[in-house]
């Protein structure tokens, strides 16, 4: 073996194959397992403790994510802590993870599923800024001092956000929005190619919700149930409205 030979082999031993077992164990996408839930931009459990109530309700494991610091820095921080949280899921038995990410959560899960294609079995997003939001963009530009990290990662067009951009969606993947959404503006950047794209008033026309009450919306938590059920993933009907 020639020198060149074997400082290639030392290389692919010291870079590529840690990365190759760092990554998420494949899903096993017939049995719906543990749900982790992303929280938004802030960190808060709160509304997203209720939503996980309801899930642990049916029989599944849920757990809400604890971004860190305030949850307003770096998204690939979130990330990577998000995927600790998938490994952790995975050593301890379960044979799949469903994602729930709300708001910039849904922009972490994006980021994450982008890096593991099949580490995932269903993903939901709840007014997630998967294209950015205008307040962002405003915050960057206007007052760029009070506009944290993971303020300029959401501004539209941002390099973060241009790495996703128009990749396809590797999993089942149902995407829920308020067209009442005065933080994700436009509303419309939740849509994601490849997912069941769902305007809440499309299927609730007198549905009065805003960004903040997506994750506790009655009708929101049904579309959730049944996103990550055992059924295939498909477009909802009015009958969540109920």
């Amino acid at each position: 073996m020639t020198v060149v030979s074997a400082l290639v082999v030392v290389l692919v031993a010291a870079f590529v194959v840690p990365r190759l077992l760092s990554g998420s164990p494949a899903a096993d996408t017939s049995k719906p397992g543990t749900v982790l839930l992303i929280p938004g931009y802030g960190g808060s459990q709160a509304a997203l403790n209720v939503l996980a109530d309801a899930i642990r309700a049916t029989g599944r494991p849920a757990e809400v994510v604890a971004l860190p610091g305030d949850g307003t820095g770096d998204l690939q921080e979130q990330v990577a802590t998000l995927d600790k949280d998938v490994q952790q899921a995975y050593a301890g038995g379960a044979p799949s993870v469903d994602l729930i990410g709300y708001s910039a959560g849904g922009v972490v899960a994006r980021l994450w599923v982008d890096r593991n294609p099949r580490g995932a079995r269903r993903v939901v997003t709840l007014g997630s800024p998967l294209h950015g939001t205008q307040i962002a963009s405003t915050g960057t530009t206007v007052l760029p001092d009070a506009c944290p990290t993971a303020c300029k990662q959401l501004a539209v067009g941002s390099a973060l956000l241009k790495q996703v951009e128009n990749r396809p969606v590797p999993v089942p993947w149902l995407s829920v929005w308020t067209e009442q959404d005065q933080t994700v503006i436009p509303p419309t950047s939740a849509r994601l190619d490849g997912a069941v794209n769902v305007p809440l008033q499309g299927i609730c026309p007198t549905a009065q919700v805003s960004h903040s009450q997506l994750p506790t919306d009655p009708a929101v938590t049904k579309l959730v149930l049944q996103a990550i059920s055992a059924d295939p993933l498909s477009q909802p009907t009015s009958g969540v409205c109920r």
